[in-house]
């Protein structure tokens, strides 16, 4: 596991403000029953909060690994033996388990969006609170930011990463304003931005309408739904019977997919049926949906959209 100076740098003061505080934390970890010398994965480190839950829960000889793109996270990593921080996106889970010599495991956890740190680090430009330069990549790494994507992507591109994940109305309206405002001079910062559509900020609702349009940029950017869908065709291979998946989404494209693919299988078309025409599935349902209780999103007002679903592999 690297380390870089730059990480170490920007975190030697990191007790003094959280770097990300974890959603249904006791929820989550309890949904995946851990066993003492059980192997489990948080494919979603952050600031370690469930990694460090699950560590607790672990005897000697349990295992935990967590993967994160993000460089900025291994500045949290966990001092234990038990414990191993990959620092690439779980889109390739199965490959690093494999590296590791791990092909099963009893429990996989994720906790997916953006942490408290990419959003209240002003220079990622996730949000909409700050100006910054466009970028909103996950990973510092990749060629692509958002920068490149409101600068060359096409009308009809643009417009089609709006409507579909933004789910805006006026995705067309918006593609086109950015469309024109770019022909006059590259947009090169979240103000650029926001100028260039400013028509579509109506008064008392200017703070949702931004939500929606660096939603759908920042799933645009870092492929959220194609690597949300590889890492949830992984999962039944990798869990071993009896083992759990327990996931956190925060928005409604996220836990469509999620709630489908744990109750079809897949994620389009109806579900695999046996000889005998019983659906023959890799996970099943433990629990209902959980949300955060009333007091979580007092605490933390980032909960409030949060959703946890637990599955078992049958």
């Amino acid at each position: 596991m690297k380390i870089t100076m730059r990480s170490l740098k920007r975190y030697s003061m990191k007790g003094q403000v959280p770097y990300h505080r974890p959603v249904l934390l006791v929820e989550s970890v309890d949904g995946l029953d851990i066993k003492e010398d059980g192997i489990y994965v948080d494919v979603t480190f952050g600031g370690g909060g469930h990694s460090k839950e699950i560590l607790k829960r672990l005897g000697a000889n349990g295992r935990l690994v967590a993967f994160d793109q993000d460089e900025d996270a291994l500045a949290n990593a966990i001092e234990d033996e038990r414990f191993q921080l990959i620092n690439e996106n779980f889109r390739f889970l199965k490959r690093f388990l494999k590296f590791y010599g791990i092909l099963k495991v009893d429990g996989i956890l994720a906790d997916f969006g953006v942490s408290s740190h990419q959003f209240d680090t002003a220079e990622r430009g996730f949000s909409t609170r700050f100006e910054a330069k466009l970028d909103m990549r996950m990973n510092q790494q990749m060629k692509k930011s958002a920068f490149e994507l409101v600068n060359t992507y096409s009308l009809d591109n643009l417009t089609g990463v709006f409507r579909e994940y933004g789910e805006l109305r006026s995705a067309r309206g918006i593609a086109n304003a950015i469309v024109v405002a770019r022909q006059v001079g590259q947009l090169s910062t979240t103000a650029d931005l926001k100028r260039a559509i400013t028509k579509f900020l109506q008064k008392g609702k200017e703070n949702r309408l931004l939500a929606q349009v660096y939603q759908a940029i920042r799933i645009e950017v870092n492929e959220e739904m194609a690597v949300l869908k590889e890492f949830l065709s992984q999962v039944p291979e990798v869990l071993r019977i009896g083992g759990r998946l327990s996931v956190i989404s925060y928005h409604s494209l996220e836990d469509r997919l999620v709630k489908r693919f744990i109750r079809d299988g897949k994620f389009k078309g109806q579900a695999e049926k046996d000889f005998y025409g019983n659906i023959d599935v890799p996970l099943k349902k433990v629990t209902s949906l959980i949300v955060p209780s009333t007091e979580e999103v007092a605490k933390n007002n980032r909960a409030r959209s949060a959703k946890l679903r637990i599955a078992e592999r049958i």
